[in-house]
């Protein structure tokens, strides 16, 4: 029987159950926290309702492991607490879902590989991840917030134009990359979002250009015809492939396509929509007409002109600077009167590729490095184009415009003349030295000696004593000249008692070095001869032992001896300005064998000097003059008249050394010149092999009757024609001789074999040289 609720009784009960009820609660939340349901711990499989408050991680991690039977690791990087409730039991993968959620919003991620899931900070998801799909569909299956990595390979569009339209939709964690070799992106990102981004890709990976065009042309070339089309339909200034679009620009994608079919001279066409297609189809029909005839018969006005002695292509260059200063300044005189139009664009560049081509060999020495052809390509832009296969230009102008051009060019295209440099550097040197030394030594008692000791005039004579105790030949390390030696026998072994040396040398050096250098008016020309020398940089040895490592050393090899540059540039009234860098460089054959590397002496000189042609410039010298003198001797001993020369050595030298470097131009004008030169040298270097045959009167060594000589070059007759009057003739033209300066007595004379100079008429020329 129920007793009424009012009772005191049934109040106390009610308390009592609430009391407990309230205990079993307190004791299953300290069991498992995560869950508020009575029971057991959760089973895998079974609905589960979440109830996490300022729970760790790493804890719901775990829980979150048991109920989906999944394995669950957590990375260290991944600290802190979440909160995760639901008010109603869900699955298993629905609560794994929102545990992934949750820790999205934490900057934290879920990552699957090979049926483990990592919990990794949300920045090294993508390095993590190894779901890859391939097809935009694939997405569906993966988890909403799990990282995946898509490939979306495009048909139409550029992966570069779409971009800058997905890079804002991607987290700053994750990732877009564009692989243009297959026209696909590489994305990693959240799967939900994944699909966002497949959809918006499938929009705009769409056809948005109209059939391709094929235009026949009938006149116009349509390499030429071209450039100008691409310029006035994308209203680019120049007109050059793949130039930066300006800004408010369309795409490039959305641009007209236009080439050019070279084998079946048409244009291909792709534009954005038939207005445009029809709009370059009218201009190129306005634009393909037939070339009207000039007054000369040609039609077009093109003209080809082969070149007989300039170089085309710095020619061409040159012409197109010209021809741009003139055209800049009819435009600003008509823009002055109200009207006017701008230059040729390609135009605009000529200055710079006339300096660029006419500033060779400025560079010091970088140029001996440099081709010595690097202007083997065809010029672009403007009227004026050079082949130089050919060596000749192509202009394209007015008849007017192209005699005007024509006369220029006659005048530039002359015969340049030459300048034959021959140098003199002469190095003269004397030295002498002289030594005197007496050195002794004496048993003193028992167990001392006494006596002197110096390495001035030669060895010491405590080392040739040792030498001769030990009876060791190579200690005998005598000094030159005459030595005078007292030795006597104690105990079996020979002693030295006393040495005296007596030295005196003098060597004279006379080298002379002559080289001749033949090149073109204001052409640089360098010479070298000497040997290529290693010097050390650097080595490297093991100190550790180590099997294998093999030490080594490298090297800078340096060009050591004579090295001489010259550029001539001959002024109008007949002198000769010289450029000049000369060196001279020799190795001390007595730090060969250094380990830091060998020793040089080097003098140089750089100058420019102005010189008559043909006479002699001396370009500059030095005379040296050193004196040595050093003593060793006793104190207070050495300093007594005449006896104290046996208590010294004395060892004086002096060394004298004078340079001296010579220069000599010839300008030669035409060919008689430079042939009777080159015959000259000829016959010089035929009379010297002629005359270093060796004896065959040697029975035994007729086997080896001599070495070649130079065969005889036939009689020279002098043609007074010049090559321009031949040309002339040869084309059938009346050329009017450009103005030759006064006549040049002068006649290179036989040059002599050996020594100086070839003489000349020239009175500063034709003296010897000291």
């Amino acid at each position: 029987m129920m007793k009424p609720l009012s009772s005191p009784g049934a109040r106390l009960g009610i308390v009592a159950l609430a009391a407990r009820m309230l205990i079993a609660a307190s004791l299953l939340q300290a069991v498992s926290p995560a869950f508020a349901q009575a029971g057991d711990a959760p089973r895998r499989g079974e609905p589960i309702t979440l109830n996490f408050a300022n729970a760790d991680i790493e804890a719901v991690a775990r829980t979150m492991a048991v109920v989906t039977g999944r394995d669950v690791v957590v990375d260290p990087r991944v600290k802190g607490t979440m909160n995760l409730v639901t008010d109603r039991a869900i699955a298993p993968a629905a609560a794994f879902n929102q545990f992934a959620s949750a820790l999205r919003l934490q900057g934290f991620t879920v990552v699957e590989a090979d049926g483990l899931y990592k919990v990794v900070p949300e920045a090294d998801a993508k390095l993590q991840s190894s779901t890859v799909n391939t097809s935009i569909g694939a997405t569906a299956s993966s988890g909403s917030n799990q990282i995946v990595t898509q490939i979306f390979r495009l048909n139409y569009e550029s992966p570069n134009s779409l971009l800058p339209v997905l890079r804002p939709l991607i987290p700053p964690n994750n990732t877009i990359n564009v692989n243009p070799g297959n026209n696909s992106l590489v994305i990693t990102d959240y799967a939900d979002n994944m699909r966002r981004l497949a959809r918006i890709i499938a929009s705009l990976d769409v056809p948005n250009a109209s059939d391709i065009e094929i235009i026949q042309l009938k006149h116009s070339v349509a390499t030429d015809l071209l450039p100008l089309v691409q310029r006035l339909v994308d209203g680019s200034g120049s007109g050059a492939p793949g130039a930066a679009a300006a800004p408010g620009a369309a795409d490039a994608s959305f641009r007209t396509t236009l080439l050019a079919d070279p084998r079946s001279n048409s244009l291909i066409l792709r534009a954005a929509n038939p207005a445009r297609v029809q709009l370059i189809r009218t201009l190129v029909e306005k634009l393909d007409r037939a070339p009207t005839e000039s007054s000369n018969g040609v039609a077009g006005n093109i003209y080809v002109v082969y070149l007989k002695n300039a170089d085309a292509v710095r020619l061409a260059a040159t012409l197109r600077a010209a021809m741009a200063a003139n055209q800049q300044s009819g435009t600003q005189g008509a823009a002055g009167g109200g009207g006017g139009g701008s230059p040729v664009p390609q135009q605009s560049s000529a200055p710079q590729a006339m300096q660029a081509s006419m500033s060779g060999g400025s560079g010091g020495s970088a140029a001996a490095n440099a081709p010595l052809n690097n202007n083997n390509q065809p010029s672009t832009g403007g009227q004026i184009q050079a082949d130089p296969s050919t060596n000749s230009l192509i202009i394209t102008a007015p008849e007017p415009q192209y005699r005007q051009m024509r006369a220029v060019i006659d005048k530039l295209d002359g015969r340049r003349a030459q300048v034959m440099i021959e140098a003199l550097i002469v190095e003269v040197s004397d030295t002498a030295a002289a030594k005197f030394g007496v050195q002794w030594q004496s048993a003193l008692g028992g167990n001392a000696v006494i006596g002197t000791n110096s390495t001035v005039a030669g060895a010491s004579i405590l080392a040739l004593t040792q030498a001769l105790a030990t009876r060791n030949v190579n200690g005998l390390n005598l000094a030159p000249g005459m030595n005078l030696g007292i030795a006597g026998k104690v105990g079996g072994q020979y002693i030295l008692g006393a040495i005296a040396s007596f030295f005196d040398s003098d060597k004279d050096a006379n080298v002379l070095s002559k080289p001749n250098l033949l090149t073109l008016d204001n052409e640089e020309a360098k010479i070298v001869i000497g040997q290529n020398v290693p010097f050390p940089t650097g080595s490297y040895a093991s100190t550790s032992g180590s099997v294998g490592v093999n030490p080594f050393t490298t090297v800078e090899r340096k060009d050591v001896g004579l090295t001489l540059r010259v550029r001539p540039t001959i002024n109008e009234n007949g002198t000769v300005k010289l450029t000049i860098f000369q060196e001279t460089s020799t190795v001390d054959q007595q730090t060969l064998t250094n380990v830091n590397g060998p020793t040089t002496s080097k003098r140089s000189i750089e100058s420019s000097v102005l010189v008559e042609d043909g006479g002699l410039v001396m370009l500059g010298g030095l005379l040296s003059d050193s004196y040595n003198n050093t003593v060793e001797k006793v104190p207070l001993a050495g300093d007594i008249p005449v006896l104290g020369n046996l208590f010294k050595s004395q060892a004086r030298s002096r060394e004298k050394i004078n340079l001296m470097m010579f220069l000599r131009p010839a300008v030669m004008r035409d060919g008689n010149a430079t042939d009777s030169f080159a015959y000259d040298r000829y016959d010089e270097i035929r009379g010297l092999q002629q005359r270093s045959q060796p004896d065959t009167s040697n029975v035994m060594l007729r086997a080896v009757d001599g070495a070649n000589v130079l065969p005889a070059l036939p009689a020279r007759t002098p043609d007074t024609t010049s090559t321009r009057q031949r040309e002339s003739r040869i084309e059938g033209t009346q050329l009017i001789p450009p103005p030759q300066p006064a006549a040049d007595t002068r006649r290179l004379a036989p040059s002599p074999l050996r020594g100086a100079l070839p003489p000349t008429g020239d009175p500063v020329s034709s003296r010897e040289l000291p």
